[in-house]
Formats: C-alpha cells, sequence, structure tokens
C-alpha cells in the first residue's frame, strides 16, 4: 500500500499563498489520477484537485477554481498543490493520494491515508 507524506501546510492569513507537497512511498501513484482531498472540522473529507498520471489534465472543485494549482513529478513520486489567494473556508487537513476521477473519490485499488498537513487561514 501507498503511505502519501502531506507537508507545507501552516497558518497563514486571508490573502496569502501555500504549497503542499506529497511524497509517496511504497506502492507509486504513479500509474494513477492522484490528488487532494480535505477535511474541515465537523465536515466529511472532500475532493480538491486531480492531476492524471502523465499531468496532462487537471480537475478542481468550483471552490478553489482559478486559485488552487495542482502539479506532478513521476520521476521524484512527488504531488504539489500551489495554493493561492487562500480564503478562511480552505481550512482543513489536506491529504493526498489516488483519484477516481468517475467519482472523485479516493480510488478503490487504496484503502490508506496519510496524516495529511493542517492548513489554517485566518481572517
Amino acid at each position: 500500500q501507498v503511505q502519501p507524506v502531506e507537508s507545507g501546510g501552516g497558518l497563514v492569513q486571508a490573502g496569502g499563498s501555500l504549497r503542499l507537497s506529497c511524497v509517496a512511498s511504497g506502492r507509486t501513484l504513479s500509474n494513477y489520477a492522484t490528488g487532494w482531498f480535505r477535511q474541515a472540522p465537523g465536515k466529511e473529507r472532500e475532493f480538491v484537485a486531480a492531476i492524471t498520471w502523465r499531468g496532462a489534465n487537471t480537475f478542481y472543485t468550483d471552490s478553489v477554481k482559478g486559485r488552487f494549482t495542482i502539479s506532478r513529478d513521476n520521476a521524484k513520486n512527488t504531488l504539489w498543490l500551489q495554493m493561492n489567494s487562500l480564503k478562511p473556508e480552505d481550512t482543513a487537513v489536506y491529504y493526498c493520494n489516488a483519484v477516481d476521477l468517475r467519482t472523485y473519490t479516493l480510488h478503490p485499488d487504496f484503502n490508506s491515508w496519510g496524516q495529511g498537513t493542517q492548513v489554517t487561514v485566518s481572517s
């Protein structure tokens, strides 16, 4: 099983930027669409962004379009999420994993999550 390790979170003021990174150890994510999910306190985990395994296509939830950019480097088994113009409603723990592009949920070949990285946006 893949063990994602997310990093780059922190506390930032509204309007600021953060760049999240994800390195996957164990089973590679190179042959899968990969993306970011987030979970805010008291809410279910939700899809944020995804990128196809060759990096040709990207997908975003409406609330982050134009503000977030997803990218990957398969040679480094690394995924990034550049987050600009952050808003307080972006506050959540962010996780990376393989994505099922039919449903924008965790790919059925995977069943574990990493620790995530906390993003807190103050108003």
